[in-house]
């Protein structure tokens, strides 16, 4: 499965198995997180079977047997909550491409618990987690906005924006509000997004989604 792929196919999961994630499926994992902290300056961090990063109230309410995650995190430095969505995106697809399912969470997480078990640096910021697992099923659609309604090409719009656009659209944001203006001119891009606290997360997510879609090469950054 590609990343493309498993942007079509992944949908939020909150309900997983007991099944353990195999060895060699766990060591894929950490060598990608490997790769990514190195080239990105982040420490995103590979945490099973902990039960206590997602907090208790939300836990039993909202999720189950949500007890693997990849523990979100990076020095506090202008831009990080971009670079974060950005690599997150990246593991939680890698990790679809793998068989798993996923889940997205910035909020209601234990973030003293997340530290502790990701062994954050001080002054290191956890914007959220990726939980990770087999899931009781594959999970179902979001609602979505339309293309029409997030995205506007100058002139026409070429095949490669309106799957980047596509993308995007499949995107995980908070509260499903899909808060992003997409603008095209003349083979640039330029993506904003307007969701409060979540807005630089949701950038880079929807920047790595656009880029899937799109194609690195066909396009540049505005």
């Amino acid at each position: 499965m590609t990343i493309y792929e498993a942007i079509q196919e992944r949908h939020s999961v909150r309900i997983f198995r007991k099944d353990p994630i195999p060895d060699d499926v766990l060591k894929l994992l950490n060598q990608r997180i490997k790769e990514l902290n190195s080239e990105y300056d982040v420490e995103l961090a590979l945490v099973t079977s902990n039960t206590k990063v997602i907090n208790t109230a939300y836990k039993y309410t909202f999720t189950k047997n949500a007890d693997n995650c990849i523990v979100l995190t990076g020095k506090n430095r202008p831009g990080i909550d971009e670079v974060i969505g950005y690599v997150g995106c990246d593991i939680m697809l890698y990790a679809q491409t793998l068989g798993l399912n996923t889940c997205w969470m910035s909020g209601s997480i234990n973030k003293g618990e997340a530290r502790d078990a990701a062994r954050a640096k001080p002054g290191y910021l956890i914007p959220g987690i990726v939980v990770i697992g087999y899931g009781e099923n594959q999970g179902k659609p979001h609602r979505s906005k339309e293309y029409k309604d997030v995205a506007r090409y100058i002139g026409e719009a070429p095949y490669w924006f309106y799957k980047g656009v596509g993308c995007v659209l499949l995107a995980p944001t908070a509260n499903n509000k899909q808060a992003f203006n997409i603008k095209g001119d003349a083979g640039k891009v330029r993506i904003t997004c307007d969701n409060g606290s979540y807005s630089g997360l949701e950038l880079g997510i929807a920047k790595y989604h656009f880029e899937a879609g799109a194609g690195k090469d066909n396009f540049t950054w505005a």
